[in-house]
């Protein structure tokens, strides 16, 4: 097994303290670790971010800071001309980490979503809102790009009292897209809200990480450690191994009806492992 961890932007030449012990699990099971910069690649700069991983590893698994899709398909070219694949290819990345990718294969078990795609800081009008949001009717929903929500400004960029009241749902998109700025990923998207379980005031979520169609392991969501629940994943599973992606996670939670929904799709290489929870537990299944 060999793992590219992102370097330490302070000391190039170690591992970003963030993922250090998921390093160590590495060499402690025998594997490799090389290392990219990160902000290198973010900046464009493929040669810079390539120059400490080795030539002619072979395939390598990446665990390390969110990578936008471009840029991953950039970096998986600059390997590629060092004797480097990764284990998982730009399109699947894509794929798991942006919702259109993955919302079709999981429709049945998350939230109804629309979509379009949208530039960075381009102000959507009304009407455009309107169109976007047409098919889900009216009822409140929340919005988001293709990859995060902005659910810490959940009144003003994240939740929709009701779609049916186009001034408002506009206001909020638009304030969505306009703090988003340049960081906004593929587009805008609007789901659904479902009323989920909650504790203390927070909607209670697991994270289950699936290695080749199988889940490996269920713990907490990293945003909310301290709370747990064990999920039953019997109408997700086959989905999930139906997508056919390598390493993924799920951010899983119980409906007020009963359900277990997916709240999330993520590629499993930038997904974020609560604290507490032992790094090698997942990342010895990527053999």
């Amino acid at each position: 097994m060999t793992v590219v961890f992102c370097a330490d932007p302070l000391a190039p030449t170690r591992t970003d303290p963030h993922f250090a012990a998921q390093a160590r699990a590495v060499r402690d099971a025998g594997g490799v670790v090389a290392l990219l910069d990160h902000d290198a690649l973010l900046a464009g700069d493929l040669a810079a971010a390539v120059r400490r991983i080795p030539r002619d590893l072979g395939e390598v698994w990446y665990r390390g800071w969110m990578i936008p899709a471009g840029r991953y398909a950039e970096l998986a070219g600059a390997l590629a001309g060092r004797g480097v694949s990764l284990r998982v290819p730009a399109a699947a990345y894509r794929a798991a980490h942006e919702l259109p990718g993955w919302y079709a294969a999981l429709a049945p078990v998350t939230p109804d979503s629309v979509w379009t795609p949208w530039q960075p800081s381009e102000p959507p009008t009304v009407e455009q809102v309107e169109r976007l949001v047409a098919p889900l009717g009216g009822g409140p929903a929340i919005v988001k790009d293709y990859v995060k929500s902005r659910k810490h400004e959940w009144a003003q960029a994240c939740f929709i009292p009701d779609l049916a009241d186009a001034a408002q749902a506009h206001r909020v998109v638009a304030r969505m897209v306009a703090l988003q700025e340049d960081s906004l990923q593929g587009g805008i998207v609007v789901r659904r809200f479902e009323r989920f379980a909650r504790q203390d005031g927070r909607t209670v979520e697991s994270r289950v990480w699936w290695v080749r169609g199988e889940p490996v392991l269920t713990g907490p969501h990293p945003d909310t450690p301290e709370l747990s629940c064990e999920p039953d994943l019997t109408a997700i599973a086959p989905l999930v191994a139906a997508f056919g992606h390598p390493f993924v996670t799920t951010d899983v939670a119980l409906r007020d009806d009963g359900a277990w929904r997916v709240v999330e799709l993520g590629d499993g290489q930038v997904s974020d492992l609560p604290t507490g929870v032992d790094p090698s537990a997942v990342l010895h299944h990527l053999t």
